[in-house]
């Protein structure tokens, strides 16, 4: 029988929500929030959810696919849900989907989606096994084989 730190879990044990509020100091001189404010977010939110995973500390090792599709302005919301989508020998990827919300309407948009690579570390600062994804439904399993095509092509960009 496996043990706790080996055992397969489901996708859904680590989903990671989170809800900023855009303040003035998250914003530039037009008022959209900054897009490096964004991507601090989705690295909190990923990170989060990778822990979760895992059930050791993570750090991000690669960032691919990040798209800006619309602003958010102070004074709205930022939504953001990050998922783990596969899971390799120390690493696994996740996916964070960041909405932006008008809280007064509840008016939702697309704001950024992207895909973040983190590393499980050990106590001595090493890489350590990460437990694998729980293939339990048919939209998982499609999720672990997309993600170890991404990283053979990511292994390939990076191996030149």
């Amino acid at each position: 029988m496996p043990s706790e730190d080996t055992a397969a879990r489901p996708q859904a044990s680590s989903v990671t929500e989170m809800t900023e509020y855009v303040l003035p100091q998250h914003a530039n001189a037009l008022g959209n929030v900054f897009g490096g404010q964004i991507m601090a977010w989705v690295d909190l939110c990923a990170a989060i959810t990778a822990q979760r995973h895992s059930g050791k500390m993570a750090v991000t090792a690669f960032v691919d696919d990040l798209k800006f599709q619309a602003p958010v302005k102070v004074g709205e919301v930022v939504r953001l849900r990050a998922r783990v989508t596969a899971t390799f020998r120390t690493s696994m990827e996740v996916e964070i989907v960041v909405e932006g919300e008008n809280s007064r309407t509840g008016n939702r948009w697309p704001c950024v989606d992207a895909l973040v690579t983190f590393v499980a570390i050990a106590d001595d600062g090493t890489p350590t096994p990460v437990r694998p994804l729980l293939l339990d439904a048919d939209d998982v399993r499609a999720s672990q084989a997309a993600g170890e095509a991404r990283r053979q092509q990511r292994l390939a960009r990076t191996a030149r």
